[in-house]
């Protein structure tokens, strides 16, 4: 397909008949098709440009969709990147191996229009100037540098001014300089490429008030964990494949979101532990839960993510009802009747996503629940039970389409329906 041009004719038949034409398979485009696909309300994937000129970046600049992907182009001129900052929406530029001062000073004008909501994506850029990173911290919205393996003190400066989320997960070391710099960020911080984190480091992140992502740990000594649970806001920790009872009752003391989404398994000690913890807590890798650890999680104030359980006895059915929250369920593909009893007991949204089947039973239990209920994955259900279900007093939210129609039909009736 190499040296494919999209022209004007293919551009319009694209707006005419949608992603049925599969314009990422275009290496070079036309200006003309350009200004044709600027009028496209959705988001525009142009993967496989390799070149653009500058009059088709000013026609794609007009774009209003989502979000713009030019992935293929390894290089920019300074007079498309002026162009393409005007775009309002999510801008892709990831194949950008390297960018000029002026081309990353002109970048950081892009804004969008959701507030502060939209990427600038430039995750191929492995080195640029300090220059570059001072302008680029001037952007508003999230800042994605992941190629970047190294910053200097001065772009760690820099960036830490940058309102924004700001993600450089290709980072693997952090001098405690550096690190002083970023603790003083005011947005979001992803900096998934450490795999190790010396306790100064550590004393020094914590300081960052906001999210926190260290998703590249793989063990966390007790003392570092004793260091992040003075951190206050989300904390990610989601390659952690174990932890510490020590550890749990430090992490416990954290204020704010904590993902811990790679743990296999929990002790009994380290739910009691976490059951403490105020705020939401991420537990998907979860694939067992013991009837002691699921009473002590079901004492946990916030939203509690276990969707790694494929299965759930009863008596942690029951505990788990006492939970006060949104109570995420989505890897159980069974539920017996007594479960589904004690689970109608639990105050807050509830989801349950993985069961394709639901018994009568359990149906007219689950219809008593108070509060969103999430039964997207269900394909079978009974005219009576979708009767019970359509009395449920919350949100309830399904797939009509995979349902028999005539339960289709009964639960159209739900006043607070909501299809997926």
């Amino acid at each position: 397909m190499a040296g494919k041009v999209l022209t004007k004719e293919i551009a319009e038949r694209f707006l005419e008949e949608g992603y049925s034409v599969d314009i990422e398979e275009f290496t070079a485009i036309e200006d003309a098709a350009a200004e044709s696909l600027s009028k496209h309300e959705g988001s525009l994937f142009l993967d496989g440009l390799t070149s653009l000129s500058d009059a088709a970046a000013e026609s794609l600049s007009k774009h209003e969709g989502r979000r713009l992907k030019l992935d293929g182009l390894t290089i920019l001129s300074d007079a498309a990147a002026e162009s393409l900052s005007q775009h309002k929406g999510d801008l892709a530029l990831n194949g950008l191996t390297s960018l000029s001062d002026a081309a990353a000073e002109s970048l950081s004008q892009h804004k969008g229009t959701l507030l502060s909501l939209e990427w600038l994506m430039l995750d191929g850029l492995t080195n640029i100037s300090d220059a570059a990173k001072k302008s680029l911290s001037r952007h508003k919205g999230w800042l994605w540098l992941n190629g970047l393996t190294s910053l200097s003190d001065a772009a760690a400066e820099s960036l830490s001014k940058y309102k924004g989320a700001l993600n450089l997960y290709g980072l693997t070391s952090l001098s405690d300089a550096a690190a002083e710099s970023l603790s003083k960020h005011e947005g979001s911080l992803g900096l998934n490429g450490l795999t190790r984190l010396p306790d100064s480091t550590a004393e020094i992140l914590c300081k960052h008030e906001r999210w926190l992502g260290l998703n590249g740990l793989t063990s966390l000594p007790d003392s570092t964990a004793e260091i992040l649970s003075k951190h206050e806001g989300e904390l990610y920790l989601n390659s952690l494949t174990s932890l510490s009872d020590a550890a749990a009752e430090s992490l416990s003391q954290h204020k704010g979101e904590l993902y811990l989404n790679s743990l296999t398994s929990l002790s009994d000690a380290a739910a009691e532990s976490l059951s403490q913890h105020k705020g939401d807590l991420g537990l998907y890798g979860l694939t067992s839960l013991s009837d002691a650890a699921a009473e002590s999680l079901g004492k946990h104030e916030g939203h509690l993510y276990l969707d790694g359980l494929t299965r759930l006895s009863d008596a942690a059915a029951e505990s788990l009802s006492k939970h006060e929250g949104y109570l995420w369920l989505n890897g159980l593909t069974s539920l017996s009747d007594a479960a589904a009893e004690s689970l109608s007991q639990h105050k807050g949204d509830l989801a349950l996503n993985g069961l394709t089947s639901l018994s009568d039973a359990a149906a007219e239990s689950l219809s008593k629940h108070k509060g969103t209920l999430n039964l997207y994955g269900l394909t079978s259900l009974s005219d009576a039970a979708a009767e019970s279900l359509s009395k449920h007093e919350g949100d309830l939210l399904l797939k009509l389409k995979n349902l028999p129609a005539s339960a289709a039909e009964i639960l159209r009736q739900h006043p607070s329906f909501r299809d997926k």
